[in-house]
């Protein structure tokens, strides 16, 4: 049974930083996609970053530059960093693994960037 945990999140200040945590319970780690999605306030859920197996990255435009997206395949884990916090980036962040057609979501963390 794959688990996904997200952790980290919390309250920062506009221009602070934040990294997210996804520890994964999973066989063959290294062989999953990591994807983070965010859904903000009243708004639907979005693709923030992406990260192949291969690693090969893609990044949400307005994130690009300030948020960077890895993994580090021997403890089954994935990161966010989130630098220069804007408060349109409050949202509940969520961790994805996907493999094949197979799909895994965390229960999300919430960020707020607010003074």
């Amino acid at each position: 049974q794959v688990q996904v945990v997200e952790s980290g999140g919390g309250l920062v200040q506009p221009g602070g930083s934040l990294t997210l945590t996804c520890r994964v319970s999973a066989n063959n780690f290294s062989m999953y996609d990591i994807h983070w999605h965010r859904r903000p306030p009243g708004k639907l859920r979005e693709s923030v970053a992406y990260l192949s197996s291969g690693g090969s990255t893609n990044y949400l435009r307005s994130v690009k530059g300030r948020f960077t997206i890895s993994r580090d395949n021997d403890k089954n884990m994935a990161y966010l960093q989130m630098n220069s916090l804007k408060p349109e980036d409050t949202a509940d962040y969520f961790c994805k693994l996907s493999g094949g057609y197979e799909v895994w979501w965390g229960q999300g963390t919430p960020v707020t960037v607010s003074s």
